[in-house]
């Protein structure tokens, strides 16, 4: 897969169904979202399309189709906060090993670093190692590890923060 073939576009209503079901792929059978419950496409709409232009996930497109969606998000509902983003990149998993997920991270952090963003966080369970390598491999440093933090399938989880700082990112 030639990088410049991806694209990424602004989720919009024609968007939610597919990474609603994209997204509770990895609810239902994996440890990679905390949730134990499948979302719906409301729930999708309220954490995607939140009006605050900071703060937005894109499609990511190959030949007129989504293989997943890169977002960022709020790190935390306090103003001293508003420097820091956390960024999640979701993929179809047919699309994961495919060279997918490194540009969308380029890509968010640029956006990132637009909207004037000084710091990335991404929270990744400490069991998922490809995610855990990917970040560490993107320049992302450990920051913190929460122990037992999550149960989820009968087991309690631990988390893994990663950050890096995106201030003075460019193209």
């Amino acid at each position: 897969m030639n990088r410049e073939e991806l694209s990424f576009v602004e989720i919009g209503e024609e968007h939610l169904a597919e990474a609603t079901e994209i997204y509770n792929y990895y609810v239902l059978n994996t440890t990679v979202s905390f949730h134990t419950d499948r979302l719906t496409v409301q729930d999708m709409k309220r954490n995607m399309l939140t009006g605050d232009p900071r703060f937005k996930s894109y499609a990511i497109m190959l030949g007129g189709e989504m293989q997943g969606y890169v977002l960022i998000t709020r790190h935390k509902n306090k103003q001293a906060y508003d420097v820091t983003g956390e960024i999640s990149v979701y993929l179809k998993p047919e699309c994961t090993g495919k060279r997918v997920g490194r540009p969308a991270l380029a890509f968010i952090e640029r956006m990132a670093a637009e909207h004037g963003f000084h710091t990335l966080v991404a929270t990744v369970c400490s069991e998922n190692n490809p995610s855990r390598s990917f970040f560490e491999s993107c320049g992302y440093e450990q920051s913190a590890y929460y122990k037992e933090i999550g149960r989820k399938f009968g087991r309690w989880l631990d988390i893994v923060v990663y950050q890096k700082r995106v201030e003075g990112i460019t193209a």
